[in-house]
C-alpha cells in the first residue's frame, strides 16, 4: 500500500476493504505524510470503539446515522454532518443507522499502513 503515498489519484474500485472491528471495514484512500483520507463503512449497531491518538481527525458523515462521542460528550450526527477530534481526545462513534464515515487525519496514521 505504500506504493500508493502521495500517488495524485485513488480509485475507489481498485482499493480493497480491510476489517477492523466487527461490522466495521475501511479502506485507506489518499494520503501523504501530513494527510490522509480513510473511508470507514459501519453495519447498523456497529461500534467504533472509544479510543484516542495523537492525530487530529476531520470526519464527515458520508450516509447513515451515528451516536459521536467525543470526550465525553456525545451527539447524533447524520449525512451531511461532521465532526473534529483534537488530539488526544478520547472519541468513538455507534452506527444507529449503517452508513459510512469520511475521515480525515494529519498527520497520516502510519499504523494503518
Amino acid at each position: 500500500m505504500t506504493d500508493r503515498l502521495n500517488s495524485f489519484f485513488q480509485h475507489d474500485a481498485k482499493i480493497a476493504w480491510e476489517p477492523t472491528e466487527p461490522g466495521v471495514k475501511r479502506k485507506i484512500m489518499a494520503y501523504g505524510p501530513d494527510l490522509m483520507v480513510v473511508r470507514v463503512a459501519f453495519e447498523k449497531g456497529a461500534i467504533g470503539k472509544a479510543h484516542q491518538h495523537p492525530h487530529r481527525q476531520a470526519s464527515y458523515v458520508e450516509s447513515g446515522v451515528f451516536d459521536v462521542t467525543i470526550d465525553g460528550r456525545t451527539e447524533r450526527l447524520s449525512a451531511g454532518d461532521s465532526f473534529f477530534v483534537p488530539g488526544n481526545l478520547v472519541h468513538g462513534v455507534v452506527a444507529v443507522e449503517a452508513g459510512q464515515l469520511i475521515d480525515s487525519f494529519t498527520p497520516m496514521r502510519t499504523e494503518f499502513l
